[in-house]
């Protein structure tokens, strides 16, 4: 079989549905495990897929964006080792910036109490103050699918404060496009967030890796991205770009 028709039998699977297993698309070509590695690899530099440990996933739209809650539920253990972790770089006296990510949201059981928290995730606040966690919610427009402030109140009201520590939850973190989000006021948000910390932390698990959506946040270079097990080859194609700390259990 020629490598064009290759191709285009990996991606019509992955149009059937959104993983495939390395294993399955050697069957599915009859051809051998090294040949389907490398037909991956350059479907993933065409930005065409994204490879997963043992296969390959479909990309997500640019603009596809699920609600709080569908992203609350889900790879929600992946989550929780992130966002411990991070948690444990917050220390006595810090203050604070947590974004309105459901990552970022699994840190506030772990977080020390005498910090100071400025938010812009408005179901956040609820979990702060039941644990007497100093807390500011940044003014604006809330967006009902994320629970997140956002606009031109949200961009006044956050400008007034500095952070010791930022943590960013984003959709898409690629090695040429950097952090990318769905909704470009959100991208606003963590971009202007980012620029008032002293360091910047990005909160994500593996799915989030070689995804490009349609709002750029900053460069890889801008923060160090913290996250849960990923393969070896998505390991070296980042860690050439910034800092990645690879929590494990």
């Amino acid at each position: 079989m020629l490598e064009p028709e290759r191709h285009q039998l990996i991606l019509s699977a992955l149009k059937t549905k959104n993983t495939v297993k390395l294993q399955e698309l050697v069957e599915l070509t009859n051809t051998s495990e090294s040949t389907i590695r490398r037909d991956l690899t350059q479907l993933e530099q065409r930005n065409l897929l994204k490879r997963v440990h043992g296969g390959a996933a479909r990309l997500q739209g640019k603009l596809q964006e699920p609600t709080m809650s569908e992203k609350s539920s889900k790879n929600l253990h992946a989550k929780q080792l992130v966002a411990k972790y991070a948690a444990s770089l917050v220390e006595e006296g810090d203050s604070i910036y947590l974004d309105a990510g459901s990552t970022v949201f699994e840190m506030i059981p772990y977080l020390p109490k005498q910090i100071v928290v400025v938010t812009n995730g408005l179901m956040h606040t609820n979990e702060l103050l039941e644990k007497n966690i100093n807390t500011c919610l940044i003014g604006g427009l809330i967006k009902p699918t994320t629970k997140a402030m956002v606009g031109r109140g949200a961009v006044e009201s956050l400008e007034k404060y500095r952070f010791d520590k930022c943590f960013l939850g984003v959709n898409g973190i690629h090695p040429q496009f950097g952090f990318t989000t769905p909704d470009q006021e959100e991208a606003l948000i963590k971009q202007i967030a980012l620029s008032l910390s002293r360091e910047t932390f990005v909160l994500a698990d593996q799915s989030k890796f070689s995804e490009i959506a349609f709002a750029k946040v900053a460069e890889l270079n801008e923060a160090t991205i913290i996250t849960d097990e990923i393969s070896s080859e998505t390991k070296k194609l980042f860690t050439s770009k910034t800092n990645i700390k690879v929590v494990t259990a």
